[in-house]
């Protein structure tokens, strides 16, 4: 026996296993690249947008300091707007008085205004659109009168709400009401009314009732329409406060406006134009990036 063990180690064979083949781990593209690659390929998107923007702005400056040098020229050009109404643009938020305050405090008191008033038209448009698209004897009893209302001029409210509310707080507040309910209403109803047919047939089949209809069917189906009649209706309320507020004073960009006319202020009325611009183009992308994150980025077809 111990022979047999013996013949049997001595007939064993060492099995050489081969050698682990060494790898070589690359780096991804992203780290891969030299950092100054990579440095331009995060600010090339960012000088895509900015670049021809500042260019156009440039060049309006340029074209608008040739042209009101002149000594016939009734406007002034932008070195001397900025030698008159520096104070303006360096200190949007100084408060020395009442109505001695920056254009930052102006355009707070008149976006409160518009918050107020343009929260309620996105409510009450939401419901009123959702039930004209929704009901066909709502939308022929009350479309047709929809669409004569909506035509009339915003300050043409002005009178009636002044002498419903006799203050000018709340006329303010409901003629931007007024003027921007109607494209919420418009664009909401049109949005229920494209609503699929086989989401209402699931909505049959759950028992869904009318609130959870509205909220889990109505509502994400069009919402792409709805957020598009916002940004609509935002825009108008940002145009409605500044007149309504030449006209009824108070603090708001608008009657500083309409007092700088009225002291031949003109470089203090471009200034703030370029404010009520800028306020404009940040409430407008503020709707729609809200809108794209509710709808995820869902379009109108």
């Amino acid at each position: 026996m111990g022979q047999a063990v013996l013949k049997n180690a001595t007939d064993a064979k060492v099995v050489a296993l081969p050698a682990a083949k060494a790898e070589v781990v690359s780096l991804s593209p992203a780290l891969a690249k030299p950092l100054a690659q990579r440095v331009m390929s995060w600010f090339t998107p960012v000088l895509q947008n900015l670049v021809p923007p500042l260019v156009t702005v440039a060049l309006i400056l340029l074209f608008w300091q040739i042209a009101a040098s002149g000594p016939q020229s009734s406007l002034p050009p932008p070195t001397k707007i900025w030698e008159e109404a520096r104070d303006l643009i360096t200190e949007p938020f100084y408060w020395a008085g009442t109505q001695d305050i920056g254009l930052g405090w102006r355009i707070l008191v008149s976006l409160q205004r518009v918050a107020i008033g343009f929260g309620l038209a996105a409510v009450v448009g939401v419901l009123v659109g959702a039930l004209i698209g929704q009901s066909v004897w709502a939308m022929r009893g009350l479309d047709p009168v929809f669409q004569i209302l909506r035509t009339v001029p915003p300050l043409a409210w002005l009178p009636l709400s002044l002498a419903a509310f006799r203050d000018s707080q709340p006329s303010a507040i409901f003629v931007i009401f007024i003027t921007a309910i109607w494209p919420v209403i418009i664009n909401t109803a049109v949005g229920i009314r494209n609503i699929p047919q086989d989401y209402r047939n699931v909505a049959q089949v759950l028992r869904l009732n009318q609130i959870e209809f509205f909220f889990k069917i109505m509502v994400p189906s069009a919402a792409p329409y709805i957020f598009t009649g916002l940004r609509i209706g935002v825009g108008l309320s940002w145009l409605a406060i500044v007149a309504a507020e030449m006209l009824t004073g108070g603090v708001g960009i608008g009657f500083f406006i309409w007092d700088a006319w009225n002291s031949s202020r003109l470089s203090d009325i471009i200034v703030a134009l370029v404010y009520i611009g800028v306020v404009g183009f940040i409430l407008d992308r503020l709707v729609a990036a809200i809108g794209a994150i509710v709808t995820r980025g869902t379009a109108v077809n």
